[in-house]
């Protein structure tokens, strides 16, 4: 299974201070920041788009920028975020009709693709041919949209039909995970945990980013057994 990589939300984030927050979480052992764009059409809210994310690059030109791309047309945006310093592209299955050639189009521009499902979503919308193309899979464990909502466990058992599938893959959960609901995430299979407010809000991220990393490498090396 490949290793574990924790990704702060910047959606839970001092705004008003994002570059200088995401290099407080890089300094706390996060190597991924998770940011959220969102176009007021695929989901309700609107967030922030390839002009802050650039800001952000310039400020912290180190930083991998993990892209959740919760747009209506995520085909239209591809170039834009690999202009901002997008590291990698996420999309959702539910906003393209034709997967496979969107991640073509992302890698072109140097940037790893993901590829994310809904909580309605099957896991089976992510076909083999569409799975292995991708970089990363997603599985949401809340609706899109909007920040601090309650984690959705009957989401859990997707997680564990994607890794039966990838054994190899980046298996990534977003959404009311923490410390309370991690070792559900870890166990099923994901290495890649999206937590906001659970680490945003803790008194020491560092003490948070070391114990939800640590509960992905134990359940890790069950896997290997």
């Amino acid at each position: 299974m490949p290793r574990a990589i924790i990704s702060p939300s910047v959606l839970a984030s001092d705004f008003g201070q994002l570059s200088a927050e995401c290099k407080r979480m890089m300094k706390g052992g996060a190597e991924w920041l998770h940011m959220d764009v969102m176009d007021g059409h695929f989901v309700p809210n609107i967030t922030m788009g390839a002009p802050v994310l650039s800001c952000v690059y310039k400020g912290v030109p180190d930083i991998f920028m993990d892209c959740h791309m919760m747009v209506a047309q995520p085909e239209k945006w591809v170039n834009d975020i690999a202009d901002a310093g997008g590291s990698l592209y996420c999309f959702h299955i539910e906003a393209t009709s034709d997967a496979v050639s969107l991640i073509n189009a992302i890698h072109a521009r140097n940037m790893k693709a993901g590829v994310a499902i809904s909580p309605d979503t099957p896991s089976t919308a992510i076909t083999d041919e569409i799975g292995a193309a991708a970089d990363m899979l997603l599985v949401m464990t809340v609706y899109p949209g909007r920040g601090g909502q309650k984690f959705l466990e009957r989401c859990v058992p997707k997680v564990a039909e994607l890794r039966a599938r990838f054994p190899e893959k980046d298996i990534e959960v977003d959404g009311g995970v923490g410390p309370k609901t991690i070792d559900v995430c870890a166990d099923a299979g994901s290495n890649v945990i999206v937590a906001g407010t659970a680490i945003f809000n803790a008194p020491k991220p560092e003490d948070v980013i070391a114990s939800l990393k640590a509960t992905v490498n134990t359940a890790q090396a069950r896997f290997s057994k």
